[in-house]
């Protein structure tokens, strides 16, 4: 099912100096933003989310993008619209450390997508936010790969709560992640289209409180661990 999927991630340095690829609803959205970390992320996830759906529906990518319009829905996921019309296509969007990751797929597939910085997380993160099983899976992990391993199942759980339509609404600790940690390298780092021949990594995640199971991959380059699930 994976391969269903378009993967795309951009930095801010792929995004148009311009906003003509913005639709009218987008421009008045991005007019309310007042602080310049916001509106750049903001466009920064609607550039990739657009070259995600284009390449997923097909679409010539010299496409006049302001026909495409990714709105809010009321639980705040969003949803892709052509000419206001459903475009037909499920998306997740994330951002992190000045880079965007966005994955679109089919209409009615539960789908999330994270990215985050590998950054130093503290102990508390997993105390807080952990379960057992997780904080014990860090706590076994070898020192120089801690920090990936938190992020992982951090990054990980976002994914999950996205697919659900409930992000951080949710307890963190109701969502159980279980990575494959076999192979723990860095892949190189890019900007694009992210293909599954680039070593991609196994998790699965279960939600405690309505037994639904999540099926997810993870690939870590030297400054970012993606993560997508369905």
């Amino acid at each position: 099912m994976f391969e269903l999927l378009s993967l795309y991630t951009q930095d801010y340095s792929d995004v148009p100096e311009n906003d003509d690829w913005l639709g009218a609803g987008e421009r008045e959205v991005i007019a309310g933003l007042r602080f310049p970390k916001r509106r750049n992320d903001w466009r920064l996830g609607r550039w990739t989310a657009k070259q995600a759906i284009l390449a997923f529906l097909r679409i010539e990518r010299d496409a006049e993008l302001s026909l495409f319009e990714i709105r809010a829905a009321t639980d705040g996921a969003p949803e892709v619209f052509i000419r206001n019309k459903s475009a037909g296509a499920a998306i997740s969007i994330s951002h992190a450390g000045g880079r965007s990751f966005c994955a679109a797929g089919p209409p009615g597939l539960a789908t999330g997508c994270d990215i985050e910085q590998l950054e130093p997380r503290g102990e508390l993160l997993a105390t807080d936010f952990f379960t057992p099983e997780e904080i014990d899976i860090v706590r076994t992990s070898a020192p120089e790969n801690k920090n990936l391993v938190t992020n992982l199942i951090w990054s990980a759980k976002e994914s999950v709560l996205k697919a659900m339509r409930e992000g951080l609404r949710r307890d963190t600790r109701s969502i159980c992640i279980q990575p494959d940690l076999t192979r723990m390298f860095h892949t190189k780092e890019r900007t694009g289209f992210i293909g599954y021949e680039n070593g991609w990594s196994r998790w699965t995640g279960l939600c405690r409180q309505t037994s639904r199971e999540f099926h997810g991959r993870w690939r870590a380059d030297s400054r970012f661990v993606y993560t997508v699930c369905l």
